[in-house]
Formats: C-alpha cells, structure tokens, sequence
C-alpha cells in the first residue's frame, strides 16, 4: 500500500466512526427526550424507558427530527408545544453527545 493509500483508509475509517458516533449521539438524544417527556406524562420506571424506546424507533420513519417532535408533540397532548420541544432536544444534544464520547473513551 502506497501511503496515500493509508491516508485514503484511515479517511475512511474516521468518518465512519464520526457517522457511528453522531448516530448514536442522535439516538441518545431521542432517548433522552423520551424521559423527559415520559416524566411530564406522569411515566416513571420502566414505563418511561419504554416509551423512550418508542422515542428512538420514531426517529426511523423519515430524515429529520420532525418525525420525533410530531410523536412527542401528540404524545404530551398539548402540555408542550413543538417549539419547546425542539428547544428541549436541542439542550438535550450537546449532554448525548457528551455521555456517548464518555462511554468511548472508557470503552
């Protein structure tokens, strides 16, 4: 192998972990949301992780964040409106990606 040849893998390898990390980052996110949205429901235990799960999975429907801020939105029935809900995700992101590189680096 030449060594633009190792450059080009270890490119490859990298940005496969950042899009791993920012994956994960995201998901952790949505999870978190989930929590704190369970608790408003009055959910706790392992009824609020439940419903954080169905958070997550809501994620997979389409590109974006709208498909988990329309779930979360319905869900909460009108305690909170979607604006403070994407506020709360955006607070919520930065603390995801925060305990997922935490986790990688005691990993």
């Amino acid at each position: 192998m030449t060594t633009f040849d190792d450059r080009e893998s270890a490119f490859e390898a990298k940005f496969a972990h950042d899009e791993e990390m920012q994956f994960k980052a995201q998901a952790r996110c949505n999870k978190l949301l989930g929590l704190w949205a369970a608790e408003r429901m009055g959910l706790s235990g392992e009824k609020a992780e439940e419903y954080a799960k169905t958070v997550v999975i809501a994620d997979f429907e389409e590109p974006g964040d709208e498909d988990v801020i329309r779930k979360v939105t319905a869900d909460l029935e009108g305690k909170v409106t979607s604006d403070e809900i994407r506020a709360k995700r955006a607070e919520l992101l930065p603390i995801a990606k925060e305990q997922i590189m935490n986790e990688a680096a005691a990993g």
